[in-house]
Order: structure tokens, then C-alpha cells, then sequence
């Protein structure tokens, strides 16, 4: 299975005023759909602001998001939106959550091989102790700041797990 990583795309409904005054009107980079081609899932990590970023996703494959602590009440009333998802993917076990410092790995009876989780705004990916943690960063706010960022990809393929962050 081949899964599109993203979080934290801060993208506001057209029109919204920003505090400033000024007409927000952000959208989705086109460089994501080049890099989700051909992906089976994609996982949103959370802090999706509005809902039309998980329909526009969906045009390219299944979506299903872990909701942000900046998201708004509405979110959560969408079927593709949870807290946490856990998935079973060829025997390799994946989260997916929004703010990784906020759980106790230790409330489980099952670790799981994958942890996916935003929150930072920062790419990182690490192995420890046998466990993958994967935050894809931000594409459209990359350490707080309004440039280009960066999306990941997950491979899960034989049991075996692959990943890789892009940059946009």
C-alpha cells in the first residue's frame, strides 16, 4: 500500500478576512497531487482548518485525518475525521494523530510500528526503538512560515515499511 503523508495545512475557507484585513484565499499547492499520484490512502495529521482541504484530497485517493488542536468544531463531525486512527496494513500497524508529546506510549497494550503526527511544522523522521515516527511537516506553513513546505510518502509493501519526506 502507498500512502500520502500530509499535516498542518492552516488553509482557511476562501474569503476569511485575516487578522490583518486582508482576503485570505489559499489553496492547496499543485505540487501535492504530482507526489500523491498513484498513492492508495492519504492520512492528514491534523490542523486542517476547513473541511474543502480533505475534498480536494480525496480527489486524489481516500482520505482520513486525525483532528488538530487549531481545527474547528466542525471537523470532527466529518466521518474522515477521528482524534486518533489506528490501521492495520499488512500486518504493520500505523497512527495516525496530530500531537505525537501528547500520548503515553504506555497506556497501550499494542505499540504500533508507525506513528504519524504533525503538529511542529517541522519534517522529521526517525526510528525509535523499532518504531517509525513520521511528521510530514507543513506544505503550506513550514516553521510558521507562508512558503512552499513539504508532504511525505509511506510504503508499506511485504511487511516491510518505507518512507521518505518531500519537499514541494
Amino acid at each position: 500500500m502507498f500512502i500520502g503523508l500530509i499535516a498542518d495545512t492552516h488553509i482557511r475557507d476562501r474569503g476569511h478576512k485575516a487578522s490583518l484585513g486582508q482576503l485570505v484565499t489559499a489553496a492547496l499547492p499543485i505540487q501535492i497531487k504530482d507526489v500523491f499520484i498513484g498513492v492508495d490512502l492519504i492520512l492528514h495529521a491534523g490542523d486542517i482548518y476547513t473541511l474543502p482541504v480533505l475534498d480536494t484530497l480525496e480527489k486524489i485517493a481516500p482520505v482520513l485525518a486525525s483532528e488538530g488542536d487549531d481545527d474547528p468544531f466542525e471537523i470532527m463531525n466529518d466521518k474522515r475525521v477521528k482524534m486518533e486512527h489506528v490501521l492495520e496494513v499488512e500486518g504493520i500497524t500505523i497512527w495516525l494523530i496530530h500531537d505525537y508529546e501528547t500520548i503515553s506510549l504506555n497506556n497501550y497494550y499494542k505499540l504500533p510500528d508507525v506513528i504519524i503526527s504533525g503538529h511542529t511544522h517541522k519534517p522529521s523522521l526517525l526510528n525509535d526503538e523499532g518504531i517509525i515516527h513520521i511528521n510530514p511537516g507543513s506544505p503550506t506553513f513550514p516553521k510558521y512560515q507562508e512558503k512552499l513546505g513539504t508532504v511525505g510518502l509511506l510504503e508499506v509493501k511485504s511487511g516491510k515499511v518505507k518512507t521518505k519526506i518531500i519537499e514541494l
